[in-house]
């Protein structure tokens, strides 16, 4: 009986389950750090040898062409459709929020100046880089899992040179002439509200705009596209070129492209913006 006794009342220690589970997450978290700082890297070292190939011979211009009408041209129609509708949103927002203060004067200035310093540059980057890092990734991914590009290296071509620089050279040029596009919609929409459902002038409209939007805003929001435009083309690039995995693998790089460009940009756009605003 005692025997018994002495076997049944003394449980086993439960060991605590907190210490492996804290050393599981710290564990995940430097993994993601890690991988984080070899992805910046791996961009990095494609920036830099795309500059490289791009000063070092002059780039093909059909295929340069060709993506110009691929990335600007076949773009305009989003870029159209998206600033049109954001200039009148911008317009009745406006009108309806500083009704009591008289509002309808101001819908000129508030409408141009929001777009061309802000929601063109951001907006159109977004939509366009969705569109164009998307496509981008999945085309050098697919070359990628198909062995197209180890077979550009056994014919001695460089495919940087023959698919990133044309790539990244058109989106550096046609994202702020698209931006310069979206800001004249814009401004084209806010003036069919302000004087369809508003019932001011257009020359009061068209006025208020030349006077509001000056040379610094130009600069400060066309500038950053240009910065937009070569950080969208280098991770589309880079996220196609690192593809793995057959199909599935395709469809993780644009997703992850879409993703990673849109955080970028929005980065960006706040480091850009106090840059430009010291500046100027």
């Amino acid at each position: 009986m005692t025997s018994i006794f002495q076997s049944t009342a003394a449980p086993a220690p439960a060991e605590p389950a907190a210490a492996p589970q804290a050393n599981g997450l710290l564990h995940r978290v430097k993994g993601h750090i890690g991988d984080a700082l070899l992805h910046l890297g791996g961009i990095a070292d494609l920036a830099g040898e795309t500059i490289q190939q791009f000063v070092r011979k002059p780039v093909d211009r059909e295929i340069v062409i060709a993506q110009f009408d691929q990335i600007g041209v076949r773009s305009m129609s989003i870029v159209a459709i998206t600033s049109l509708f954001i200039g009148m949103v911008l317009a009745l927002q406006t009108a309806y929020s500083l009704e009591e203060f008289g509002g309808a004067l101001f819908i000129g200035k508030v409408v141009s100046l929001s777009l061309v310093r802000e929601l063109a540059p951001v907006l159109m980057a977004l939509m366009v880089g969705g569109r164009v890092g998307a496509g981008i990734a999945a085309e050098l991914g697919t070359m990628k899992v198909t062995e197209q590009i180890d077979a550009l290296r056994a014919l001695a071509t460089n495919p940087v040179r023959k698919l990133v620089v044309p790539r990244v050279l058109a989106t550096t040029i046609m994202m702020p002439l698209l931006t310069t596009l979206a800001c004249f919609i814009g401004i084209i929409g806010g003036l069919i509200i302000a004087v369809g459902s508003l019932h001011l002038s257009s020359n009061f409209y068209i006025r208020s705009v030349i006077e509001t939007v000056k040379y610094n805003d130009l600069t400060s929001g066309i500038g950053k596209t240009f910065f937009f435009g070569f950080a969208i083309g280098l991770i589309a690039c880079y996220n196609g070129l690192s593809t793995t995995g057959g199909a599935d693998g395709v469809g993780r790089s644009t997703t992850a492209t879409v993703v990673t460009a849109s955080i970028t940009v929005l980065i960006m756009d706040f480091f850009l913006t106090k840059l430009f605003l010291f500046i100027f």
